[in-house]
């Protein structure tokens, strides 16, 4: 047999999806299809679903400005060095709701109000925003944790296939009919575990970021009622510490005067 016929026959011989070259992606994808059944066909349709939320988020995420820090802290800066009408007006088009929540703050605090009430309302408008942003989170869940345990329900019904038809071949057992059936069966799994790890990792990424967005408006908003201590702790402690030699200097000197 030459190696142009027996190559020939290796061909002819590999599964449509696996032949290389010789078969188009399209081929290949309803070959993957055919052959993994209704299940394949549902986790397609759910990964299709899961890229489409991610991609939803993606531009929401981006709209919103979500990792934009720089604006608010500056703004913070100035209105803690008593310019507040300029913080306000740094942040008068800002789309961060981070500079959102702190432009509310500080105009209740120019105003007045009492600040159990401006808390609250920024507390609303924190967590308006926060729903907004953690909407879809939801069906990502379900995906991630459904698309194994459908890979493996379609695996479990390709064995029970397998050796029904094991079965049915009786005394004339042919090894191919098994060992294909298994792979066809196993092929549900690997499918659904592709779904369900990508899946996986965007959604704790797009949690991650909400919660670092939680964290900063809480925060940036705290500062607002609160004073800056970072570099206030010298004063006193020197403080302290004079008091405390001089004390030491009294006791030393009463000391002294008994031992006389």
């Amino acid at each position: 047999m030459s190696d142009d016929t027996q190559t020939a026959m290796e061909a002819d011989a590999a599964p449509g999806f696996l032949a290389g070259d010789s078969a188009t992606m399209t081929e290949r994808g309803l070959d993957l299809l055919l052959t993994g059944g209704p299940v394949v066909a549902i986790l397609l349709v759910m990964s299709v679903i899961a890229l489409t939320i991610v991609i939803l988020k993606v531009g929401q995420f981006g709209a919103a400005r979500v990792g934009e820090r720089r604006t608010a802290r500056e703004a913070l800066r100035l209105y803690r060095a008593g310019r507040s009408d300029e913080a306000l007006s740094l942040m008068a088009d800002a789309r961060s709701p981070v500079a959102q929540a702190l432009a509310q703050a500080i105009r209740g605090q120019r105003r007045g109000v009492d600040e159990s009430m401006v808390r609250e309302e920024v507390l609303r408008f924190g967590g308006d925003v926060l729903e907004s942003l953690r909407s879809g989170f939801r069906p990502l869940e379900v995906i991630a944790s459904l698309a194994p345990l459908l890979g493996l329900f379609g695996t479990v019904l390709g064995m029970i296939e397998a050796f029904r038809q094991l079965e049915q071949a009786g005394s004339q057992v042919n090894p191919a009919i098994l060992s294909g059936g298994i792979w066809e069966a196993l092929l549900t799994t690997a499918v659904g575990l592709a779904v369900a790890i990508p899946v996986v990792v965007l959604l704790n990424w797009l949690e991650r970021r909400v919660d670092g967005l939680a964290h900063e408006m809480d925060s940036i908003v705290t500062q607002v009622f609160t004073e800056d201590l970072s570099g206030s702790f010298s004063a006193p402690l020197s403080g302290y510490a004079e008091e405390g030699k001089h004390h030491g200097s009294n006791r030393l000197s009463s000391a002294a005067a008994a031992g006389r």
